[in-house]
């Protein structure tokens, strides 16, 4: 057989046996992992790599007749409605009996899932075929990476019953994550939201099924239900003075800080309390749904062992009293947002197995950025940061040590 010369030749070979297929959803599925290799290999906006593809597709393949050609044509069509000509795609005349069912599906349920520390959520809806010609009730998943602020992956697969009682047991048999049922707005809402992020990455995550079903995902969203307008959101920003202010002082009036001893700190070491209380929420801030509450073994990691290294210059009095800190603060929100002892204790259990770590990445500064690395320099050196002349002394006299650090 001659080598395709063309992608679109590259699709309809191999779709040829699109016909043979037993059903609608099988192959929309088939239709979703062609897809996904324009989505993988996209540079840019990769759902718009792959709506353009499928108007390109659809011009170029408007005069074939065989009956897989205008089958996966249908089945382009009804995966990226919006392409352009996709309005126009009508079934061949030989074209499967399930075609006529090609994206016609309504919803029977949401849910969703995930663990107490609010580190990610999964949501889950079913959805069945208008016709039971069209294939059988159907499952999509959706993992949100809240600590990442994108969708990680998703699933489309079935059978339906069996993957939703799967997820109730094993949220049933642990105390650390939840289970319940789900506004398909609100679902649709948070899935899309993160999904577009995750479309403009330069690089997907890992081993998943993210490029071989987003385009079968995108389709199943836009049958749920949407709102008018998505309201406004301020996921990242930093509290507001006051009630940041507000915080601290209710966190340093909390048995925590009594527990870790920091109700009664006073003279020089308060000034480093305060400055690792400020990291602790400016840590908070940086993540997309943003909440200074929100604390984990995984957030407490990439606080404590990356983003606080990379951020902040640290002195010794500092290095001393932030774990300590974290741990007091850690289990101040893990009680406050009500979460099981169990969860506040790994969250304690992980700070503390962290700090040989942490000390060692601070006496190395392994993990300073060229910026951070520079100021903890000329801190070392004694010059004052708040004093110009010293300080534009010092870049002067390290300006070639500093070209060759970036």
């Amino acid at each position: 057989m001659a080598t395709p010369q063309t992608p679109y030749d590259a699709v309809l070979h191999a779709a040829r046996d699109v016909t043979k297929l037993d059903s609608a959803l099988d192959a929309e599925m088939l239709g979703a992992a062609l897809l996904g290799s324009v989505y993988e290999v996209a540079e840019t906006d990769r759902e718009t790599a792959i709506r353009e593809f499928v108007g390109g597709f659809l011009a170029a393949t408007s005069r074939r007749r065989a009956a897989a050609a205008t089958t996966v044509r249908a089945v382009f069509a009804a995966l990226v409605p919006d392409a352009t000509g996709a309005d126009r795609v009508r079934p061949g005349a030989t074209a499967p009996a399930w075609s006529g069912q090609l994206g016609k599906v309504h919803l029977t349920g949401a849910w969703a899932y995930g663990d107490v520390y609010g580190d990610q959520t999964s949501y889950l809806a079913t959805f069945a075929y208008d016709d039971a010609t069209g294939g059988p009730e159907h499952a999509l998943v959706a993992l949100v990476d809240h600590n990442i602020g994108i969708t990680k992956d998703v699933f489309v697969g079935g059978p339906a019953a069996r993957i939703l009682d799967q997820v109730r047991q094993l949220c049933a048999d642990d105390e650390l994550t939840w289970f319940r049922e789900e506004d398909p707005t609100r679902m649709r809402d948070e899935v899309s939201r993160h999904l577009a992020l995750t479309d403009r990455l330069g690089q997907l995550p890992g081993a998943g099924s993210l490029a071989t079903d987003r385009a079968l995902v995108g389709a199943r969203l836009a049958v749920l239900p949407t709102t008018p307008s998505a309201p406004d959101r301020t996921d990242g920003e930093p509290l507001p003075e006051a009630e940041r202010s507000d915080l601290v002082r209710r966190f340093l009036a909390s048995p925590e800080a009594a527990r870790a001893g920091l109700d009664s700190i006073d003279g020089g070491d308060l000034a480093s309390l305060h400055f690792c209380l400020g990291l602790v929420l400016d840590h908070a801030a940086t993540f997309p749904d943003a909440d200074p509450l929100r604390w984990s073994p995984t957030v407490a990691g990439l606080f404590l062992l990356d983003w606080v290294h990379r951020r902040a210059v640290l002195d010794m009095d500092d290095a001393a009293m932030l774990p300590r800190v974290l741990r007091a603060f850690a289990g101040y929100a893990a009680r406050k947002r009500g979460l099981p002892e169990s969860a506040a204790t790994a969250t304690d259990t992980a700070i503390e197995e962290m700090v040989p770590e942490f000390v060692r990445l601070y006496a190395t500064g392994e993990r300073r950025s060229p910026a951070t690395a520079a100021v903890a320099q000329l801190m070392a050196d004694g010059v004052d940061p708040d004093d110009p002349a010293a300080l534009d002394a010092w870049i002067e006299a390290n300006r070639h040590r500093l070209a060759d650090d970036g």
